[in-house]
């Protein structure tokens, strides 16, 4: 079972739970898509990516909200597309991204 990311990271693209993935399984794109997929066939279950998401975006694919469920099959479909480029780094986040936080209440 994989880790999901869900809407909470769009126009966000904080990149703290890239850091710690043992197994690099980040992939994004700031430019189109504004936001960071888990591949799930990549993904080793490890949970270190949670507590790092300051939007509160990742999810257990069996703890993902009821209303997210559809994040389940776009983070498969973007990181098999094959369009995204893999995280492996801190990046910047988005110039939106505070303000993202904020309205989230986070």
């Amino acid at each position: 079972m994989a880790h999901v990311v869900t809407d909470n990271c769009k126009d966000c693209m904080f990149t703290d739970c890239v850091t710690v993935c043992p197994v690099d399984c980040f992939y994004g794109d700031s430019e189109t898509e504004k936001m960071i997929f888990i591949h799930p066939d990549e993904c080793i279950d490890c949970g270190a990516c949670i507590p790092e998401c300051p939007v509160e975006a990742i999810f257990p694919e069996d703890e993902v909200p009821e209303d997210q469920q559809q994040w389940i099959a776009v983070n498969a479909e973007k990181c098999e597309s094959g369009d995204l480029e893999q995280l492996t780094e801190k990046q910047d986040e988005l110039p939106t991204a505070e303000e993202k936080k904020k309205n989230l209440g986070l």
